[in-house]
């Protein structure tokens, strides 16, 4: 009997124990408005801050500069987000949303530096896990 019950409390344990490795965390950017996405992509690029990066994008993103036709997909750009990490641009930022009807909104972000200015223009889709970045094209004016 106590080996029944020994076998029983380890499966039990095992189960339990998988299944919370297997959880995944849950996307603190699903229920929010279009604009804390941006506001969290803004941190992301100009003080590094890379928590969020992971719920950010959307699987299809794309970058795109267009001053150099520099081009990136979500891997890529991640990947250059997170050498960045922590690095905190000397600009002053300021995003604004330009046109949001239904599930599409399109938003300018400013980051006026110095000796130039770098202008974003995000575009996001909401679906089922809440708004995402799907394109940027930065240039600079």
């Amino acid at each position: 009997m106590k080996t029944t019950l020994k076998t029983i409390a380890a499966a039990l344990i095992m189960v339990t124990s998988l299944s919370s490795f297997a959880s995944e965390k849950a996307n603190p950017l699903k229920n929010v408005e279009s604009d804390m996405v941006i506001g969290s992509y803004m941190d992301a690029v100009t003080v590094g801050s890379i928590d969020l990066n992971k719920f950010l994008f959307a699987d299809d993103f794309e970058y795109r500069n267009v001053n150099n036709n520099d081009h990136a997909d979500k891997k890529e750009y991640i990947k250059y987000l997170k050498a960045n990490k922590g690095n905190k641009y000397d600009c002053k930022s300021s995003y604004e949303i330009l046109s949001q009807d239904g599930k599409v909104c399109v938003a300018k972000a400013t980051m006026a530096f110095d000796n130039f200015t770098r202008v974003d223009y995000i575009t996001l889709n909401q679906g089922k896990d809440g708004w995402k970045v799907s394109k940027v094209e930065t240039t600079y004016p």
